[in-house]
């Protein structure tokens, strides 16, 4: 192994802490890597090994650092045997200084024995006393950069060949632990902006949907209050009523549990219920084909495919201005076709413009996507709107005692 020399030096004879070995090099390797395997947090892991480390190495400390700031600096994550002052003031360094910087821009280990940066950092007597000589071995994962970690000796012993090599499969394996870290915050950055929007949708498609048709039923109010209409006035009140119950009651649901729920008895109750409150909405009547039975859909799935519906219905409801509406549900081979239709005046390029209709066909989309499905919003034949959901269905269990393909 390729050793960077700062300055010259002789080794000494093997100081006392190195006959205190705890441990083989083999056996401090398979301890890292089992605590790789088991997914144990990574300073549980640099607690676990450190320590043996050093007895393997014989230093008298340790101490791990990651690269922040696009390499410009180094922070401290780990320690063993450093004095307080010591700590406070390696907290954090650049990442060109001493023998870090140049195990760093070499990518392989450093001796360092010119401690004076180190010392001016500190203003404490442990780096020329306490410590004579700095090792800097670089944390590297597929040729990536990712730390350094420091073995600290208070003389000028040098460990064996064998042990040189134990230190440099530790960078890596500390590389792949640090790498491992950072793939599991990205992941957790995903699953959270992921959940937001899991969020915004169930929003959107409750309590969104809710106070659109408060909004589209005050105006309604108005006009029939100011023509002292009351009959109308009382009906519309009630529809405004309704509606904010109903969001009300939405947003209790999400607040309890983080979204709005589908029926109990699954997709096709939940489509009955869904017609029934569009109907007594105002929408336009409204024909409803399905053929639910048999289907082998997740709840999950089936959860997305009503979300979808709703959606299309809700903008039948609120833009459309249609005479009739059609929901067909059928199986096309291995696809469930999910359809919904209405006779109205279309998607203009000004509705689609809408904030709600908007964000409404993105979230539509969304869903589509998560399901492996297709999703088509266009022009019905013969005037109006059709969104038609085609979504692959699970393939079939064989019949009991039928073989594979021959």
């Amino acid at each position: 192994m390729s050793v960077i020399e700062l300055s010259p030096s002789t080794p000494s004879a093997v100081p006392a802490a190195a006959a205190a070995t705890v441990g083989t090099p083999t056996g401090l390797l398979a301890e890292i890597t089992a605590g790789l395997a088991s997914g144990n947090d990574l300073h549980e892991l640099l607690a676990r090994f450190l320590q043996p480390l050093l007895n393997l190495a014989g230093a008298t400390a340790g101490a791990v650092r990651v690269l922040e700031d696009a390499g410009q600096r180094m922070h401290l994550v780990a320690s063993q045997g450093l004095p307080a002052s010591v700590l406070e003031a390696e907290r954090t360094v650049d990442g060109d200084c001493g023998p870090c910087g140049v195990a760093l821009q070499a990518g392989q280990p450093a001796w360092g024995h010119d401690l004076s940066v180190c010392a001016r950092r500190s203003a404490d007597a442990y780096f020329g006393s306490g410590c004579r000589r700095i090792l800097a071995v670089p944390l590297v994962h597929r040729g990536r950069l990712l730390g350094i970690y420091n073995l600290f000796y208070a003389d000028l012993f040098e460990p064996s060949a064998q042990v040189l090599a134990l230190l440099e499969s530790v960078g890596a394996l500390l590389g792949l632990a640090l790498d491992n870290a950072r793939l599991e915050r990205e992941n957790l950055r995903v699953a959270l902006a992921s959940e937001r929007q899991a969020i915004a949708a169930d929003v959107h498609d409750s309590i969104g949907q809710s106070l659109a048709y408060v909004k589209m039923r005050l105006p309604l109010l108005q006009d029939a209050i100011r023509g002292c209409d009351q009959a109308s006035a009382e009906r519309y009140f009630d529809d405004v009523r309704d509606a904010v119950r109903g969001a009300h009651a939405n947003l209790r649901a999400l607040l309890t549990h983080m979204r709005a729920p589908m029926h109990p008895l699954g997709l096709a109750h939940a489509l009955a219920a869904s017609a029934e409150a569009f109907r007594a909405r105002g929408g336009p009547p409204l024909d409803v084909v399905h053929a639910l039975a048999g289907l082998s859909l997740a709840p999950a799935q089936e959860e997305q495919v009503y979300r979808v519906v709703q959606e299309a219905l809700a903008n039948i409801a609120r833009h459309a201005g249609a005479r009739h509406a059609w929901l067909h549900i059928e199986r096309d081979g291995d696809v469930l076709d999910v359809c919904v239709e209405d006779d109205g005046s279309g998607l203009s390029p000004t509705l689609a413009g809408d904030s709600d209709t908007h964000y409404g066909l993105e979230i539509m989309h969304e869903r589509a996507r998560w399901l492996g499905a297709t999703l088509d919003v266009g022009p019905r034949a013969g005037g109006g709107t059709r969104v038609c959901l085609r979504v692959p269905l699970p393939a079939a269990a064989p019949p009991a005692g039928a073989g594979g393909p021959s």
